[in-house]
């Protein structure tokens, strides 16, 4: 099939293209950008007048909730979700049930995945058996089977003997361990510490949560050579522990979610179970030293953080809730918002859900995706397509994925997604948008 995109405006944040120009795309991959071969001739066109043509966006943490949380998100509504948002790769935890531990689990995750003709699904395996920080996975086995790198998604490891052999054998292969950073016992609160959480009687996590676990992750990587991905910072002293991690030469990364990069936890309001997340909403001086580091390149990537969450769950007293938002259709939207706010250029913004993103993917040995995150002659064609002065408003009834809950309900955010593509095939378009 061959497509073409005219009179768009071409964005590309890996080279810095960004120009007015067309797109013609063959066999699933960009054919070419600006002139089109006098040859080409398309069997579809979309005009993406008054739009920015740009990569498809690489989130790095998504949960779909299948299999085993049925009940609270699909693969089917998620990466409907997925594409309706821009979103064209993304990456899983473990913590399905069952966890993803062995081969074969992970193999039926990725067909069920790729039958959905959706975003592009990349799994990590877990670090440990059942995610009981007791036995290491065979991670080789996982690695062919498809996985990206290994974590713990949000279950600590008691045993740091564990965790340094872990990163023994992930080094030993080159892959990536993913970490959330929190310390087992003092990360089991509700809220983030501080006056409101105490007002309020909610049980804190201290910022000594994040940066105890910080300095062991960080002591381990000096001790073993291993690469690893920080998942979700929330703090300000966590983003020093970081940028002092990289100065020293340390193969680690990170990123931050939408809520941690938007939101404080002055916005718990009374109660609202919708900002019940993990990590915890913390003060604005965390929030503005997240959105520095984010800029400066400290934090690679943004991320949704995509966690469904069904309404028996959720519809609970805030500290009985289960943590967890939605976000998938937020991610863009909430980007552009953050150079806005932030007087940042465009082009720096969508860097960190482009080609950012999947420069912490292409790190790990055989995880570079032929081009992912950039729109670039040759490479696949994964492309969204977006109206920047197309104001929308959050309505939980408008949304794709199967959990409605939000913090950023009745948010107006910015830049409304018309198409996406995954692989030269169009995969969402919005009603009524596009010629074609």
């Amino acid at each position: 099939m061959k497509l073409l995109i005219r009179n768009g405006h071409l964005l590309d944040p890996g080279s810095g293209l960004d120009a007015p120009g067309d797109v013609a795309i063959a066999d699933g991959r960009v054919l070419a950008l600006g002139q089109m071969p006098a040859d080409f001739e398309p069997t579809q066109t979309l005009d993406a007048q008054g739009c920015i043509v740009m990569p498809g966006l690489v989130d790095l943490a998504v949960r779909l909730r299948e299999p085993g949380h049925e009940h609270e998100g699909m693969l089917a509504s998620e990466l409907a979700a997925s594409v309706a948002g821009g979103v064209t790769s993304l990456v899983c935890p473990p913590d399905t049930d069952p966890v993803l531990d062995e081969p074969g689990l992970v193999e039926m995750l990725r067909f069920r995945a790729q039958s959905q003709h959706q975003a592009r699904v990349l799994p990590l395996g877990a670090l440990t058996r059942g995610l009981k920080g007791e036995v290491l996975t065979e991670m080789l086995q996982l690695f062919e089977a498809g996985c990206v790198g290994f974590s713990q998604a949000e279950v600590g490891i008691a045993n740091t003997q564990v965790l340094m052999r872990a990163m023994q054998y992930a080094r030993s292969f080159g892959y990536t361990v993913w970490l959330r950073p929190q310390e087992l016992h003092l990360g089991k609160g509700v809220a983030a510490s501080g006056p409101l959480a105490t007002r309020m009687g909610l049980s804190g996590v201290p910022v000594a949560a994040e940066t105890i676990a910080l300095h062991t992750i960080f002591e381990l990587v000096r001790a073993t050579g291993a690469r690893v991905h920080i998942c979700r910072l929330s703090s300000a002293a966590g983003v020093q522990l970081l940028r002092q991690a990289k100065a020293d030469g340390l193969p680690v990364t990170g990123d931050v979610s939408i809520n941690s990069l938007h939101l404080t936890d002055m916005d718990v309001g009374y109660f609202d179970s919708r900002t019940r997340l993990n990590p915890p909403l913390r003060q604005q001086r965390d929030r503005d030293a997240l959105r520095q580091a984010l800029q400066d390149g400290t934090i690679d990537a943004l991320v949704s953080d995509h966690m469904p969450v069904g309404a028996d769950e959720k519809e609970l007293p805030f500290a009985e809730a289960e943590p967890g938002a939605t976000g998938l259709e937020l991610l863009l939207s909430l980007a552009v918002k953050w150079a806005r706010d932030s007087d940042l250029p465009l082009v720096e913004a969508l860097a960190c859900v482009t080609n950012r993103s999947a420069a912490v993917l292409a790190a790990s040995q055989g995880a570079a995706q032929g081009g992912m995150g950039r729109l670039a002659v040759g490479a696949k064609a994964d492309i969204c397509v977006f109206d920047p002065q197309s104001a929308w408003t959050v309505r939980a009834d408008a949304l794709r994925s199967q959990s409605k809950h939000t913090p950023f309900s009745g948010y107006e955010l910015p830049a409304r997604v018309q198409a996406t593509l995954v692989g030269g095939r169009l995969a969402y378009q919005a009603a009524a948008a596009l010629a074609v």
